[in-house]
């Protein structure tokens, strides 16, 4: 009766620990069809729930994580055409993904982008299913995509080149759905220099090695350290921007490093304004300009 009762507790003991692990993501999936007339709403209700399904459902590593350690991100499709004879949609996506700084309240975004290429075709009944070693249809590998791209890229904030391997799985979706259909956007080199391709090519590239120390530098280091001692964790970002800068201009060619300062423009104004050495305020302002003049009143204010 006690052998019986400890293996009971055994596997109560295992199905507890299973529960309090969850899937990687925890993505809203929003679906915006205003510009698409004389349609019935279901087919994008139904979309809508299928992918919020096959990204929060879906174990995309080996990696475990708790319920509370889930990725906060967001992908908002924007329908801009949609035919219904070839149930194809032609959208705009913007991804984001999130990641809280430690010992504070305050999330930083570790990744936004827009993709202006984000078609595919979808009946009201399909089944999403995805395969990153078979890749059969545009929709999951986009998904699938932008999926394992969150993913490690936010553990390269967590620990140095931690997101390696799920990278690759990233980069081989790209080139596995190079051969769906010669109309498809996004997938191939030389097409954009901003496109899905360019983006994990860049990423993996080992020129852009900088790049990816800078996002622990960053984060881990920096962000990470500032609640309890601001001039450690900014004196570490003011490292991780000379790395950005080294990355620049390592691949001049590559978007990555002004993408990057783009969605950090506020949080860099916030790290810097009245606060640190007017000799590094300079600097940084300097460093910043010479990647992303375009944002220079904000590299202004920096200064400040």
């Amino acid at each position: 009766m006690r052998k019986i009762r400890c293996v009971a507790l055994l596997i109560l003991s295992i199905v507890a620990r299973t529960a309090a692990l969850a899937q990687e993501l925890d993505c809203t999936v929003t679906i915006n069809h205003q510009q698409v007339q004389g349609t019935s709403t279901q087919i994008f209700e139904n979309l809508e729930k299928n992918l919020t399904a096959l990204l929060n459902e879906r174990r995309w590593t080996e990696h475990q994580y708790a319920r509370h350690e889930r990725i906060r991100c967001q992908m908002n499709i924007s329908v801009t055409k949609y035919t219904e004879s070839e149930n194809r949609m032609e959208c705009r996506l913007t991804v984001q993904s999130q990641r809280p700084v430690f010992n504070t309240n305050y999330t930083t975004t570790v990744w936004s982008i827009v993709d202006p290429n984000f078609n595919f075709t979808f009946q009201e009944y399909d089944k999403l299913e995805f395969r990153p070693d078979v890749i059969t249809d545009d929709l999951t590998a986009m998904v699938g995509f932008y999926a394992y791209l969150i993913i490690g890229m936010d553990l390269d904030t967590m620990s140095p080149l931690g997101g390696t391997e799920v990278l690759q799985t990233a980069l081989n979706v790209c080139q596995n759905a190079q051969n769906l259909t010669t109309s498809a956007k996004g997938w191939k080199p030389f097409d954009s220099n901003k496109n899905r391709y360019a983006i994990i090519n860049d990423y993996l590239d080992a020129a852009m090695a900088p790049y990816r120390q800078m996002q622990y530098k960053y984060h881990r280091e920096g962000l990470d350290v500032m609640a309890e001692n601001p001039d450690r964790g900014r004196a570490a970002i003011t490292q991780a921007i000379d790395l950005l800068a080294e990355a620049h201009q390592a691949k001049a060619l590559s978007m990555l490093p002004q993408i990057f300062t783009e969605y950090k423009r506020d949080e860099l104004v916030g790290i810097y304004q009245g606060k640190g050495s007017p000799k590094d305020k300079e600097h940084i302002g300097e460093v910043l300009s010479s990647i992303n003049a375009s944002q220079s009143n904000y590299w202004n204010k920096l200064k400040r």
